[in-house]
């Protein structure tokens, strides 16, 4: 039997009436049709399907839809403010963070979660913010420099993430 879920997502309003089992990850990608999150290991192990919840990030194939209830929830097709994309994106595209582009929407929201809590961190901060987000192209450097480089763009334009 469904239930009605009333949430925020990137900004919108919903309600949906969803199966109790159904997760976060499948609500956004199957239900509502954004294919940000990429379904990755579908255990909660690799941060591909990252997601915000009141601006904390978590694996969305590890929540419930129904825990939702009430709450904010932004995915990576809420960054960008409309054409303007968000100093993530920018920073990832210029500084080449975004390897084959697989992991790149669950970095982005790890990054985002991290920037929201720490707007000016180390890169041995942005090392652990990161820690529950795996990369299968390369090593992590280029994804660090992204993330340190939004941070500082940020700091410049005195923005919040």
């Amino acid at each position: 039997m469904k239930k009605i879920l009333n949430f925020t997502l990137n900004g919108d309003p919903y309600e949906v009436a969803v199966k109790p089992k159904t997760t976060l990850i499948e609500l956004i990608r199957d239900e509502i049709g954004l294919t940000g999150p990429k379904v990755g290991c579908n255990a909660g192990a690799c941060g591909a399907c990252t997601v915000l919840v009141d601006g904390k990030a978590v694996d969305s194939c590890s929540v419930l839809a129904l825990q939702v209830e009430g709450h904010h929830v932004e995915t990576v097709e809420g960054l960008a403010d409309g054409e303007k994309l968000h100093p993530l994106q920018e920073a990832f595209l210029d500084d080449g963070g975004y390897q084959c582009g697989f992991c790149t929407p669950g970095m982005l929201m790890a990054a985002k979660s991290l920037l929201n809590e720490n707007p000016d961190p180390s890169i041995h901060e942005i090392r652990h913010g990161l820690s529950g987000n795996l990369c299968r192209c390369t090593g992590y450097v280029r994804i660090i420099d992204s993330i340190h480089d939004a941070a500082q763009r940020m700091k410049k334009e005195g923005g919040e993430s």
